[in-house]
């Protein structure tokens, strides 16, 4: 009966031991997060190593624009991606299938929207035909105008908020006009125009700070919640265990400090998340 017993146990262990390596081979191992360099891909940096601790090795494809991330998720070239908003997540989500739209997973940061100077030097020195660039992309143009427009150079039609489009300008303070380009090249263009109002991440891998800026997004109404940076992934994998351990290491004090610290930031950068400590958890 002992050897029985013995031969019963060892099998047993066999079988279990069988069952957690299954167990580990089913869960990702390594995940691909595609984002655009600054201050995405760097953030993603910092949370590299994190991950590793916790047995994910993290892969970071660094991309230069706004469309290619979100088709490379759609088609499970990547895991997730980190680098768009709300809006511009829903424009992309009316091209797809119910069931296959993307979804936001982890809220991160926000990034001020601002109008930086180009031949022009300052708000007061605009005159009827200058150019300010704006990005041609639906949801950033919105942003766009909204900010023009508290910067009072714009009035649009009530009630459009980030819809707006430039057909509901109803009123200019100066008769100026719009060079809708992508993204990507606002900051290149920004040199043979007025102005330029440049999306947050580009601005920062073209070395402008908000210190540079001539007038910067509101951030006291929908703005901030609306225009959150997200990581965002396949419906299929919005509970994963591995998107749960990422909110954990994404959402940590040395990520909050790392965004709080960097002089290239300077407030361009801004959390979004609690860090959970055992005094905000109880």
């Amino acid at each position: 009966m002992k050897k029985l017993f013995t031969l019963i146990l060892a099998v047993v262990m066999i079988l279990s031991a069988s069952s957690m390596m299954a167990l580990a081979d089913s869960e990702n191992t390594k995940i691909i997060i595609g984002a655009t360099s600054a201050p995405h891909a760097q953030i993603l940096e910092v949370v590299q190593p994190l991950l590793a601790e916790k047995g994910i090795e993290l892969e970071i494809v660094v991309y230069t624009d706004y469309v290619t991330p979100n088709m490379a998720l759609s088609d499970d070239s990547l895991d997730a991606n980190y680098f768009q908003h709300i809006p511009y997540l829903n424009t992309y989500n009316a091209t797809l299938a119910e069931g296959e739209q993307l979804v936001p997973a982890i809220g991160v940061h926000y990034e001020p929207y601002a109008l930086y100077p180009g031949k022009v030097a300052s708000i007061e020195e605009l005159k009827d035909g200058d150019v300010i660039a704006i990005t041609n992309d639906p949801a950033n143009e919105a942003r766009a105008l909204n900010l023009l427009a508290n910067a009072g150079l714009i009035t649009l039609a009530d009630g459009v908020g980030i819809n707006a489009t430039i057909y509901d300008i109803v009123e200019k303070s100066i008769n100026i006009e719009f060079l809708e380009v992508e993204a990507a090249q606002l900051p290149r263009v920004r040199q043979d125009v007025a102005m330029a109002v440049i999306n947050g991440n580009y601005a920062i891998e073209a070395g402008l700070s908000m210190n540079d800026a001539l007038f910067v997004e509101r951030t006291d109404d929908e703005v901030g919640v609306a225009y959150t940076n997200y990581v965002v992934v396949r419906p299929e994998d919005a509970e994963a265990e591995w998107v749960e351990i990422l909110r954990e290491v994404i959402c940590s004090q040395e990520v909050a400090n790392y965004i709080n610290n960097n002089e290239a930031y300077a407030g361009g950068v801004i959390p979004v998340f609690t860090v959970e400590t055992e005094e905000t958890a109880e």
